[in-house]
């Protein structure tokens, strides 16, 4: 089972400008072939298919757990997606003008690279990549042999890396940029993982493959804090009783990647803190919640004081 908590898993900064391309960008770590959905039907599938789990037991739960930190990166890239396609909130106290939808307000849009993201979509995030084209199914392997999938798992991640690296090298707006810093730092623990796991079933050192592509997340200056702050040594059971056996592979001895910041290992239980959720404004425009939503606000006030 999940549990769903009100937080993304690290904050965001808010977008400096309103950048549908920056955002069509960005949906390729969500809906591409190495995307986010990616990452998060491989190893939900692959837990839910797990053959001789008690015998198993750290490998299932390696991917068990990490199963329940890729929903929440899907989660913080698509906040990513909604914040650029939006833009930066209206100062505190000012309200917004319901438009003129015959002045044409969305006349900027047939110029946007993924401009079905405000047509279908009101400015949100769906499983598409940057062009636009569908997350699919056949980018889901789960074979039930525990190797070939670990080392699927491990091409996967690297694969992401590849990926979050060349989007960020056509971001400049710092909202964009901290979903590709945070991700780095928190992908590349996610393929030490897997090297660490097929290591432990083969002893083919396979962690020394890494990083791949051979970029240092120091040279990344979102990365920075993250690396500071140990997130790269740090693996989390998103679970209060369940899944510690992943510290049979994870610490064990093991330390830091060479190149990143030295420490010993970590196994954390339950979930990290994360930050706060940007509240998107309404656009009525896009009839987001609604043209006129005054009477939607009015109830859903009454609603929210009876429950208190």
């Amino acid at each position: 089972m999940f549990m769903r908590v009100d937080r993304l898993i690290t904050e965001l900064p808010p977008p400096e400008r309103q950048d549908p391309n920056a955002a069509a960008a960005l949906q390729e770590l969500l809906g591409g072939k190495y995307g986010e959905m990616s990452t998060l039907g491989n190893y939900m599938f692959q837990s839910f298919n797990f053959r001789s789990k008690d015998k198993l037991r750290p490998f299932y739960s390696l991917v068990a757990s990490i199963t329940a930190e890729e929903l929440a990166h899907v989660e913080l890239v698509s906040n990513g997606v909604a914040m650029l396609n939006n833009g930066p909130d209206k100062p505190k106290g000012k309200k917004s003008e319901t438009p003129d939808i015959s002045m044409t307000p969305f006349e900027a849009m047939k110029d946007i690279r993924l401009a079905s993201a405000f047509l279908s979509n009101g400015g949100g995030a769906t499983p598409v990549n940057a062009n636009g084209v569908s997350w699919t199914n056949d980018f889901v392997t789960t074979t039930g042999n525990v190797i070939f999938d670990l080392l699927h798992n491990f091409h996967l991640e690297c694969g992401a890396r590849l990926h979050k690296l060349r989007v960020y090298e056509t971001l400049s707006d710092p909202t964009g940029r901290e979903v590709c810093g945070y991700l780095l730092v928190r992908g590349s623990v996610h393929a030490h993982s897997y090297a660490l796991a097929l290591k432990k079933l083969t002893g083919v050192e396979i962690e020394k493959m890494l990083p791949t592509p051979n970029i240092p997340l120091a040279n990344i200056p979102e990365c920075q804090k993250y690396l500071d702050e140990g997130s790269h040594r740090r693996l989390y059971t998103w679970s209060d009783a369940d899944y510690k056996e992943i510290s049979g592979i994870w610490s064990n001895d093991e330390v830091a990647l060479p190149g990143d910041p030295p420490g010993e290992l970590e196994v954390v239980e339950g979930m990290p803190d994360g930050g706060k959720i940007h509240q998107l404004e309404g656009v009525p425009s896009a009839f987001t919640p609604d043209y006129a939503p005054e009477e939607m606000y009015e109830i859903a006030a009454k609603l929210y004081q009876a429950s208190r």
